[in-house]
């Protein structure tokens, strides 16, 4: 199967992920703080999670990027009663990512709080006093753009998050590339860009990543944006492994 063509995927999205070479993710995520899954929603799949944009039942509130100074565009934060497909791919992603959020926190000698279910760490979450939904929707028109930032919404963090594009770049919008930016010590910020291919998810750091120094191991300080759409509309999931304040 191409692997650029998802639009016959076999089996269900937690399948999907399964599928995934995950030692080559992980190293490519040791390496840059990103990496890319491959194909895992179909794009009638995509449409149909669109499309919930405009469902108001689904969503907790609605951010207006621009009011808030964090670009422009708007996102949508799920309720805790998730669609089906979108709760689906978050529990398919929690036990794969769990490793690697181990091992960077060992490198980085943090404490690893993480349970082995993420219905335990959900609870861990809510006991912090972080109990609202993160699961995210976005949209952006021609113009739009997302500001370099971190999803850290309390204590409580999941190092990893997943962000999966759900309109097909060249064809249903331009621009609207998925950005990084590394701060290196004592030297300028690294950048690096990503083009979405529907279907397609990206895996990508919450706040740093560990990185070899002369002493061994520091957190290189990490932030995600999107850069301006020039024209069409963008949706795109972003699937975040702890809750909000």
């Amino acid at each position: 199967m191409n692997t650029n063509d998802a639009t016959h995927l076999a089996g269900r999205p937690a399948d999907r992920v399964a599928a995934v070479d995950w030692p080559a993710l992980a190293g490519e995520l040791d390496e840059h703080g990103s990496a890319p899954t491959g194909p895992l929603l179909t794009p009638d799949e995509c449409r149909e999670i669109a499309a919930l944009y405009d469902e108001d039942a689904h969503f907790r509130t609605t951010v207006d990027m621009a009011r808030h100074r964090f670009g422009s565009g708007q996102y949508r934060y799920f309720t805790h009663d998730l669609p089906d497909i979108v709760a689906e791919l978050r529990a398919a992603f929690y036990p794969r990512l769990l490793p690697v959020a181990r091992e960077w926190a060992a490198k980085l000698g943090r404490p690893a709080p993480w349970p082995d279910t993420l219905g335990e760490w959900l609870r861990m979450c809510h006991d912090a006093g972080q109990a609202k939904s993160a699961q995210i929707l976005l949209r952006y028109g021609p113009g739009d753009w997302n500001a370099l930032h971190r999803d850290v919404f309390g204590e409580a963090v999941f190092p990893l998050q997943v962000v999966i594009g759900l309109n097909a770049p060249g064809a249903d919008f331009t621009g609207g590339e998925f950005l990084m930016t590394e701060q290196r010590p004592r030297a300028q910020s690294r950048g690096s860009a990503a083009t979405l291919p529907q279907g397609h998810g990206l895996v990508f750091t919450t706040r740093d990543r560990p990185v070899r120094s002369r002493r061994g191991w520091s957190a290189g300080p990490m932030r995600h944006g999107v850069s301006t759409v020039r024209s069409g509309r963008r949706h795109t999931l972003g699937l975040v492994f702890h809750d909000a304040q």
